[in-house]
This record gives C-alpha cells, structure tokens and sequence, in this order.
C-alpha cells in the first residue's frame, strides 16, 4: 500500500474537498484554500465538471449503458458513477499510488486490486494513455463486447499532444462496442472562455488549453448527442440557471459521443 505522507497534499483528495466532500485531510483542505484564493473559478469549475458528469451519465443509463471506464478518475466520491447507477460495472482508472491505495479502501478491495466477480465497481492502477494495458485490465469486469461508457472528465487538458493522447483515445474508441458514448470534458485557460482559439499551458503547467476544433478531435467518428460540444453548464441542465448565478462552465467545454451501431448486411 502506497505510503501517507501527511505533509504532502493530493489533487484527488483536493478535488474532493473543492466537491465538498470529507475524503480529504488537513494538508489537502490548507492547499486547496490557497488555490481558491489564486483560482476563485476553482470551485465552481469543480462543481460543474462533477455536475456535468452526473448528468451525462444518467444520460448513457437512459440509453442502456450498463458498463463505465473512468480514466484519469481520481477517487470514487461525491457522486461517482457506482453510486449514479447502482446497476452498472464500472472500472475507475489512475496511475497515482496514493489515490489507487484510498479508492481500493472506498471500494473494499483488497491490496491486489482485483475485483471479484460479484463485484460491480473496480479500481485499476494503470496510466490512461497506455491503452492496451487499461483495456485488458478492464476486461476483468467488463464485456468489450458489449456498449461502454468511456468516460475522460477533466483529464485531458492536462495532457500535451507531445503525449499522444489523440492516438490513445482513438485506440479506446476502436476497441469499445457500437453502441458505446464517449464522455469528455476540457478545460479552457481562465480568463479566456471556452470557444476561444490558440493552445496554451493550463495555468503555466503541462497540458494544453486546446480550443473546440480540436477538443472536437477526441470524438473521432463518434457522433455528437445534442447539444454537441458547448460549455459543461448548458449540456442538458436539470434546470434554467438563474441570471447571475456562477456555473463554473464558462471555463469548461463538455460533449458526449456516440459509436453508431453497425448496420446490418441487406
């Protein structure tokens, strides 16, 4: 098991605390409130990123998808996809150590991280962009033969082209099903809403501030459900937003994807 070091925080557990959630400690919650006051999108960014993945969700369970592949998941808190649809198999992804030890605690696995096969929810350590190896781990709990829920929430604009992460998501998209979607939300550079053009570092670091042409991209062949690819906000909200009200989406572009059934011989 990966080992604790109290004085080091952790952008999951972070992530956690900005959702409001209580899977974090002292060192992640004093970051994350340095961050806020950098940041100030931070939170509510957050919040429509988690908000739109709920919804987008609930969306595939609509349209019978009952298998989900969460890449880049972080930890399974605060309205993960298990607890969104109780029903469904779902393997959650990250190569962090910290976050595969905590997520297999959530999940009552044990340190092998194997999922039993009455298990309906898994964590898989393992890099997103190595797409053969998430693949074949993922197999133990999920049928590829069957539709798939990919889901890539708030990962990919912290990945640079150098990364090859069109390559991987295209190998995800040829792998999975008809009938799978594929679930993406990207961030854009604060102070500059989505829509805007160029590529930029997100906030100095590594990734890439990609603008929609090219978040377009990651669809591949997938065709876009209505609304098609626009701010995370206003992808199928459960209700109106109130003038002035802050969602957190201006920052973030969101899309679902759907691979076409393959038509029959006539």
């Amino acid at each position: 098991m990966a080992e604790f070091d109290p004085h080091t925080p952790n952008v999951a557990r972070m992530y956690d605390y900005l959702l409001g959630g209580h899977d974090n400690y002292a060192v992640d919650r004093e970051a994350t409130e340095r961050l806020v006051a950098l940041v100030p999108q931070a939170v509510p960014l957050a919040r429509a990123n988690r908000g739109f993945l709920r919804r987008a969700v609930r969306h595939l369970a609509g349209a019978g998808v009952r298998q989900f592949l969460d890449l880049g998941s972080g930890l399974p808190t605060q309205g993960s996809v298990h607890e969104i649809v109780p029903d469904a198999r779902v393997v959650y992804v990250d190569r962090d150590p910290v976050v595969a030890a905590h997520a297999r605690a959530l999940l009552g696995e044990g340190d092998g991280g194997r999922a039993a096969p009455d298990r309906r929810a898994a964590f898989l350590q393992a890099d997103l962009l190595d797409a053969p190896e998430v693949l074949e781990g993922a197999s133990e709990l999920l049928d590829l033969g069957r539709p798939v829920g990919i889901l890539l929430v708030g990962i990919l604009h912290f990945l640079p082209d150098a990364d090859g992460p069109y390559e991987t998501v295209a190998r995800l998209r040829e792998a999975v099903a008809p009938g799978s979607h594929l679930v993406i939300t990207h961030a854009v550079a604060p102070g500059r809403p989505a829509g805007g053009g160029g590529v930029t570092p997100i906030s100095q670091g590594r990734g890439a501030d990609r603008p929609p042409a090219a978040i377009r991209r990651f669809f591949g062949d997938f065709a876009l459900v209505e609304p098609g690819l626009v701010n995370a906000a206003d992808w199928r909200p459960d209700r109106p937003r109130l003038a002035g009200e802050p969602g957190g989406g201006s920052y973030l572009m969101a899309g679902v994807g759907w691979k076409h059934p393959i038509a029959p011989d006539v």
